[in-house]
């Protein structure tokens, strides 16, 4: 069985409501639900939330809520691993033989059904242990500077100050989507991530954090820009 779990509290503080906030015509989480729906690739689609309100628009759109989320895993300082593992041990105490989980966060208005189906490929064809998609920072991250004590600047690598951008290596972040993993790897490693995992490189037009009030305002132009081009190429 493979399973989509979306990870959606209600205390959100710097975006207040921010997984049900009307983005791009549907609440945020809609997003993420439709996604995974849509890709037919999860026998469930869950909303793991300790948020009543929350629930109500998971099912409106199609997701499921098999339980709510205990408030001691619901908190400002909860990390993503433990409501995972707490939603697995859930969905096997109802019985469900679970093989293949896809952790997707809700506020993801820019995540691509071929891009899911992309990870879920490349895991199987690379025998990685999880595989989620990043993006290729703006900058070159060997021409970093840091900010010492007096104001001043100094480089981070003061080894790559004149060698030329384009001559240096690229880098890459997690653009904080989804991640596709194996269950018995992940309950053995209670990670998001190995050092066998596999990365989808995708455009940074698809990526966008959204934590405060400007990332919102910054994803919907960027939003805007996508669907643009997407109508565009047709």
């Amino acid at each position: 069985m493979r399973l989509a779990v979306i990870p959606a509290r209600g205390g959100s503080k710097r975006i207040p409501r921010k997984n049900i906030k009307v983005f791009g015509g549907k609440p945020m989480i809609a997003h993420a639900i439709t996604a995974a729906k849509e890709s037919g690739l999860f026998d469930h689609v869950i909303v793991t939330t300790d948020d009543d309100e929350i629930a109500k628009i998971t099912h409106e759109w199609g997701g499921e809520t098999p339980f709510m989320r205990p408030a001691d895993l619901a908190d400002d300082n909860t990390p993503t691993v433990p409501v995972v593992a707490h939603a697995i041990q859930v969905c096997k105490d109802f019985g469900w033989d679970i093989e293949l989980i896809c952790c997707i966060y809700p506020g993801v208005p820019f995540i691509q059904i071929d891009d899911i189906k992309g990870a879920l490929a490349l895991l199987k064809k690379s025998g990685a242990d999880y595989c989620f998609p990043v993006t290729e920072f703006p900058s070159a991250i060997q021409r970093a500077l840091k900010r010492i004590s007096n104001g001043r600047m100094m480089p981070f690598y003061p080894q790559y100050e004149l060698t030329r951008t384009q001559d240096l290596e690229s880098a890459f972040h997690d653009a904080g989507q989804f991640y596709v993993f194996n269950v018995n790897l992940f309950l053995q490693n209670h990670k998001l991530w190995t050092n066998n995992t596999g990365c989808l490189v995708i455009n940074e037009l698809e990526a966008q954090d959204i934590d405060t009030e400007i990332d919102w305002k910054l994803a919907e132009l960027k939003y805007k820009l996508l669907l643009d081009a997407k109508r565009n190429s047709f």
